[in-house]
């Protein structure tokens, strides 16, 4: 599928782009190579060739799931300025 001139002066329009005229010609031709370039890779036969999450089939190292913090609840609700029942109270934003 190739672009015209009017068919880049809609796109530019709805993607609310300033396209110059010195520029209309340059932006045509680069959309037109990236669109032959998607053609190109849709015309690639990939029957049987599995999915990849990563190009690498990497691992991920993964750390031991261990509590790492001590409970400070009651510390920080200390210096909090209202507190009531262990929930922090502030003040009503939405009426």
């Amino acid at each position: 599928m190739a672009l015209d001139r009017s068919d880049v002066e809609k796109i530019a329009h709805l993607a609310r782009l300033g396209l110059a005229e010195t520029d209309v010609q340059p932006t045509t031709a680069t959309l037109n190579n990236i669109l032959g370039l998607i053609d190109q890779m849709q015309a690639v036969d990939t029957d049987g060739v599995e999915p990849l999450a990563h190009p690498l089939e990497a691992t991920q190292r993964l750390r031991a799931d261990v509590v790492t913090e001590s409970n400070q609840r009651e510390a920080y609700q200390a210096i909090a300025p209202a507190v009531e029942d262990g929930l922090y109270l502030v003040p009503k934003v939405i009426e």
